[in-house]
């Protein structure tokens, strides 16, 4: 059976990947000239800590599902924890927040006495720490180690640098791990490399053609056909064209956003640092993610850093795809006008500067990471999604955060087996990519962040998990 999958995102890249593992035959379709060239992907949701509003069905999916990323990525994992801090001025209760993320410990814990491999996080028992604001004080005299050691020092820095008077307590330290996605990117077209893969090409239409399908691409300014068996949808916030064309009918929001890109002094690590909000009003939740060689990308969920007024698109009853407004298209295909990056970027240094003073010094950057992301259904803050389905040979890779994947990959597994395609041993069978040479993804990924037009320090890992 002849599979393809349009898009070659994290979706499309990493079910290729694993399926070309079970030994199907996968052709992918790309119009970028590399892998995972779109929205950014900065932290892995293990637990889902950052988003208090959804519910805890949804964080130990978001648990379970990025344990599984970590072990089939291993080398494109950041190993520092995440700060979450709640601003005295925001109504949400840290111990409210201290007590769910101990249910994601227990069900971590749980999970490890299960299997021990999927102890990725440290030691269950470590999983979330609280501070109180006298240990933050006490952590104040202490000298700030260039790299720490164990949970007490990454709250080091933390405890000199932030406001901690405009906090409430406790303070959290939760192991959801960073995500490089350059290295990702990287990562994924060297475990492709000898695939049948079309770069450079635009899918433009598709088609019923018996039980399978037409694809109709261009590629080099001329038009090909191919016939498949199956189709996989992996085309990120331009999915619902794929479903037009089709015929199919399905729900989904897109959602315009950025992150921003400032430099700031780097004589030590810092954590992750999350301090809560209210999304989409100006008490947004404010990040600070810090990256190699004195660079941090900044989120501020604001309508006017990291969300946008009119950013928000739902598709209709006449169209799968959802419309934004054709200034946001032209700034993902074409890039931002600088002026409005660095203004947005400034807004974001001086949010953040609210909880860590001495960042107001930090420098913008001209060039934000930024593009559009796919909610399917109609529930706009769903963070865990599944795969979708028309019929047994039509599935859509629709994911809302990066940890999804490989559930949306078993599932697909699952349909293969039903079609004889598969046989009934891959039932279940995760087979997770042989390590690569650091030399390899290092090299590659520095060239992918300077293509794209971010500093190749970016590329680095300042601590590897697959070391550790």
């Amino acid at each position: 059976m002849k599979i393809a999958i349009v898009g070659g995102g994290v979706a499309g890249a990493s079910v290729a990947i694993y399926l070309r593992s079970l030994g199907a035959d996968v052709t992918l379709f790309e119009k970028k000239r590399m892998l995972i060239a779109g929205p950014p992907a900065c932290h892995l949701h293990a637990g889902g800590n950052l988003y208090p509003d959804v519910d805890d069905a949804q964080r130990l999916r978001l648990l379970r599902e990025s344990i599984e990323f970590m072990r089939f990525y291993p080398q494109a994992i950041e190993r520092r924890p995440t700060a979450l801090a709640v601003p005295v001025h925001i109504p949400l209760d840290p111990e409210e927040l201290e007590r769910r993320a101990l249910i994601l410990s227990h069900a971590y814990g749980d999970l490890v006495a299960k299997d021990p491999k999927t102890k990725v996080l440290g030691e269950p028992e470590h999983y979330v720490l609280s501070f109180a604001h006298k240990q933050l004080m006490e952590l104040q005299e202490l000298p700030t180690p260039k790299v720490p050691q164990n949970h007490l020092e990454w709250m080091i820095s933390f405890a000199k640098e932030v406001a901690l008077a405009k906090l409430k307590y406790p303070v959290l330290l939760v192991q959801e791990f960073g995500i490089n996605i350059f290295r990702l990117s990287a990562i994924a077209q060297l475990l492709l490399q000898d695939a049948p893969i079309h770069y450079g090409t635009k899918v433009v239409n598709a088609k019923h053609e018996g039980d399978g399908f037409g694809l109709t691409y261009e590629k080099d300014g001329k038009k090909y056909s191919e016939r498949f068996d199956f189709l996989i949808n992996a085309m990120g916030f331009e999915s619902g064209y794929l479903d037009d064309w089709l015929g199919y009918k399905k729900s989904r929001f897109v959602e315009f956003k950025a992150a921003y890109i400032a430099s700031y002094r780097q004589e030590h690590l810092y954590p992750e640092m999350i301090f809560h909000g209210i999304r989409g009003t100006d008490r947004g939740m404010a990040q600070f993610t810090p990256y190699p060689g004195g660079y941090y990308q900044l989120h501020g969920m604001r309508k006017d850093i990291t969300l946008f007024e009119d950013g928000v698109a739902k598709s209709s009853k006449r169209s799968s795809q959802p419309k934004l407004p054709q200034k946001y298209i032209d700034w993902i295909k074409k890039g931002w006008p600088r002026e409005v990056a660095l203004h947005r970027t400034q807004r974001a240094i001086e949010y953040v500067a609210r909880y860590i003073p001495d960042f107001l010094s930090a420098k913008p950057t001209p060039t934000p990471l930024y593009g559009a992301q796919q909610i399917p259904g109609d529930d706009l803050s769903l963070r865990a999604a599944e795969v979708s389905f028309e019929g047994d040979r039509y599935a859509r890779c629709e994911i809302v955060k990066v940890s999804s994947i490989l559930s949306m990959a078993d599932a697909i597994v699952q349909k293969l087996i039903t079609l004889g395609t598969l046989g009934p041993s891959q039932q279940g069978r995760r087979i997770y990519p042989e390590p690569l040479q650091e030399a390899k993804i290092d090299s590659l990924a520095k060239k992918i962040a300077k293509t794209r037009g971010y500093p190749e320090a970016m590329a680095k890992i300042a601590i590897p998990f697959c070391q550790l």
